[in-house]
């Protein structure tokens, strides 16, 4: 079994954070789900929701994700998102107003993307 597994995570306009992990965790439609070297084959449908990346270093990267595909063979995993950007990346303070505007509006699609937004940030 390897080591580690090579793990690519890419949004519609972009590519988020690319390498080498020993544990990506992500939600799925049929649930969290952990990938480790050596997991089955898979393909899932993501959900939105933190993604978790154990880096090979020891390091954790989290990625506020929005819908997408997951699909993990041969040790390398690729989630393929609608949205995707890093906890380091987000603004605390325009996701708290983006919280407070889609409650407003009752805007339940904005709503869920502001707080997974913040819940990104909040494992970091």
């Amino acid at each position: 079994m390897a080591a580690e597994l090579h793990v690519e995570l890419v949004a519609a306009d972009r590519s988020v954070w690319s390498g080498e992990a020993t544990l990506v965790v992500a939600r799925t439609t049929s649930g969290d789900i952990g990938v480790m070297p050596g997991h089955q084959p898979l393909l899932g449908v993501l959900e939105s929701g933190p993604v978790t990346i154990r880096t090979s270093d020891g390091a954790t990267v989290i990625a506020a994700v929005h819908g997408g595909f997951i699909s993990f063979a041969d040790d390398k995993l690729s989630l393929l998102a609608e949205i995707a950007e890093l906890a380091d990346e987000i603004d605390v303070k325009r996701a708290e107003r983006a919280l407070e505007r889609a409650k407003s509006d009752t805007d339940a699609a904005s709503e869920r993307r502001a707080e997974v937004r913040l819940r990104a940030v909040a494992v970091r």
